[in-house]
């Protein structure tokens, strides 16, 4: 809905704390800014090229000034609202408690979560070798996620030995020893506590078997 600026204004003015210098009631004559409504923290005020609106975060979504998910605005249990009062109301629709949100695919470990967007569950996977966590709201190590029914040597399809051989390479870096993975030039496993964990090289960087690191494609020797 847009208001005035006559409306705005004034609360906009103690956001601020300082003389609004457009007509219109935004500080900017250009671009998009947005500021926190000083008492909702599902609401916020934006200023488009010096005009004036009063915005609303989606359901299931707040305002803290860093929001990338929809129209400026966080997913509610990222954001720190003080003082302002944020009225959330659950949905309910299906797998969507809100009508944005994430959320685990089923009770059971999953490597798979919903994303829910407009009331409507997608299903995303995690990253190679992790599995969601509903409590975080994030993808985590299996090992981590053992409460839940997680297994990571069935998630990654590898067994940590109990030892290694203390001449080998992978000796080097006990106690979390390291492994290739067959076929994948761009991962490795290394074993924490006795559980696998899949790791990516990343910054395009490979697997070296001989050295057991990830190196660049300058050292890198196939």
């Amino acid at each position: 809905m847009i208001y005035t600026s006559l409306v705005l204004l004034p609360s906009l003015a103690v956001i601020l704390a300082q003389p609004l210098l457009e007509p219109s009631g935004c500080p900017e004559p250009y671009g998009v800014q947005t500021y926190p409504h000083p008492q909702l923290c599902d609401q916020f005020y934006k200023c488009t090229n010096g005009s004036l609106t009063l915005e609303q975060c989606e359901n299931g979504l707040l305002y803290d000034g860093n929001g990338n998910i929809h129209n400026h605005c966080n997913y509610y249990w990222g954001v720190d609202c003080g003082n302002r009062k944020a009225d959330l109301v659950p949905i309910n629709n299906g797998p969507c408690e809100f009508k944005y949100g994430l959320y685990a695919e089923s009770a059971a470990c999953s490597t798979n979560y919903l994303k829910c967007a407009e009331g409507y569950p997608y299903l995303e996977p995690c990253e190679p070798g992790l599995a969601y966590d509903d409590r975080t709201h994030k993808c985590n190590w299996p090992d981590e996620l053992l409460d839940i029914g997680c297994n990571s040597e069935a998630i990654i399809g590898f067994k940590c030995p109990e030892s290694v051989d203390p001449h080998s390479v992978a000796a080097k870096f006990w106690p979390y020893p390291r492994f290739p993975v067959p076929g994948d030039k761009g991962r490795l496993i290394t074993c924490v506590n006795g559980y696998p964990r899949l790791i990516t090289c990343g910054d395009g960087k490979l697997f070296d078997e001989a050295s057991l690191t990830c190196l660049g494609p300058e050292d890198y020797k196939k």
